[in-house]
């Protein structure tokens, strides 16, 4: 089991032993320029750290940065690849030590309206508290931070990088609090709505999605595929929250991926949600994922254990994987439906429809060599 956890008690949050003062509520930034659609909400950010121009930019450059591993071998982006929408084409990460992670790394598009963050933790809910994992875990590690970290913080004492905090924060003083902020900001910067489906549902054009599209649109939301169901609104997944949606619908769903024995339990070394709830019925419980740019986030679900769309959806229409189908706590959901071939060719293209290429394309525009 993963040694990393984060755990509340009152006020405050424990990373790993480590005690954190909580975040204060979230609220609606007003005064920054989300560039979003007319009429989609804006995202929820915390009170203390509220969204900036200046601290996106601060944060896009140390997301691309070597220098925030211990061994400046690998930054945020080699697992994050913005060409994958932020994600990469393995079936789980390797940190910076070369040690493989049990887990599918995600996308993180739209990541600031996800009200849980990572696979399987209904306790990380703000971006600033998931961000220390990757940062500060030893077992497994990731960026490898821990014990190294006045090394870390003097290698961004540059005149550069001076300028960068000194715009982000009034004043050059280069720490972790503030890299964990400017962290937190540009990744919640990574919004995606102009893919072919928002232009023919948003912006009323017709001739945006291919006739196969339309198809696999109506068989994604109808009852008898019941894909909405998981996958459900603007951010096409369950756990969303904005300045319109507060409420925290239940994000996590048992597939029926594995099934090891009676009772339904999945592999040992990754059980999902029971192993932060301790609660039996969340066995082999994940959390949906946006399906926002999913035709370039292969391999797909925790494990990277589907290769393909086509997998994929020959996953969901059989109600589960081998043994898996009759897991006991899979989802009612679940429940497989009759599939052609031209029925799952139609809902691929639906799919490959909500493939932003404006974002992809944007995004890909790394910073130049780090200051």
């Amino acid at each position: 089991m993963n040694s990393t956890w984060v755990i509340k008690v009152g006020c405050f949050f424990i990373l790993s032993g480590v005690l954190l003062s909580c975040t204060p509520p979230s609220v609606s930034s007003s005064e920054y320029d989300w560039h979003l659609p007319e009429g989609f909400p804006s995202p929820l950010v915390p009170k203390d750290n509220p969204m900036s121009e200046a601290k996106v930019a601060l944060g896009k450059q140390l997301f691309f940065d070597l220098r925030l591993s211990f061994n400046q071998s690998m930054s945020c982006a080699s697992c994050h690849q913005p060409e994958f929408a932020f994600s990469e084409p393995k079936k789980t990460a390797v940190g910076a030590t070369g040690q493989n992670h049990r887990r599918n790394t995600q996308s993180l598009v739209n990541v600031a309206y996800n009200s849980n963050l990572t696979w399987a933790h209904s306790g990380l809910n703000k971006i600033e508290q998931q961000i220390l994992i990757p940062m500060f875990s030893e077992d497994p590690i990731e960026l490898g931070i821990t014990g190294h970290e006045k090394t870390i913080l003097q290698r961004f004492v540059t005149p550069d990088y001076a300028k960068l905090f000194e715009h982000a924060f009034n004043d050059s003083e280069v720490n972790f609090d503030r890299i964990v902020k400017a962290l937190a900001s540009y990744v919640r910067s990574l919004t995606s709505f102009a893919s072919a489906f928002d232009e023919y549902a948003y912006q009323n054009n017709d001739n945006a999605m291919s006739d196969a599209a339309k198809r696999g649109m109506e068989l994604f939301f109808s009852e008898t595929f019941e894909c909405f169901h998981c996958h459900g609104g603007f951010n096409f997944t369950q756990s969303s929250q904005h300045q319109n949606q507060r409420l925290d619908l239940r994000p996590f769903h048992n597939t029926g991926l594995y099934k090891v024995d009676d009772q339904g339990a999945y592999p040992v070394n990754d059980q999902g949600l029971i192993e932060v709830t301790l609660q039996p019925q969340d066995m082999g419980k994940f959390r949906a994922p946006t399906l926002r740019n999913v035709e370039v986030s292969a391999p797909y679900m925790h494990d990277g254990s589907l290769a393909t769309l086509g997998e994929v959806i020959d996953f969901y229409a059989a109600g589960g994987r081998g043994q898996g189908v009759t897991n006991p706590l899979k989802s009612p959901f679940l429940a497989g439906f009759a599939l052609q071939q031209q029925q799952k060719q139609d809902l691929i293209a639906f799919l490959q429809s909500l493939t932003d290429y404006q974002f992809l394309n944007s995004s890909v525009n790394i910073p130049s060599e780090s200051p």
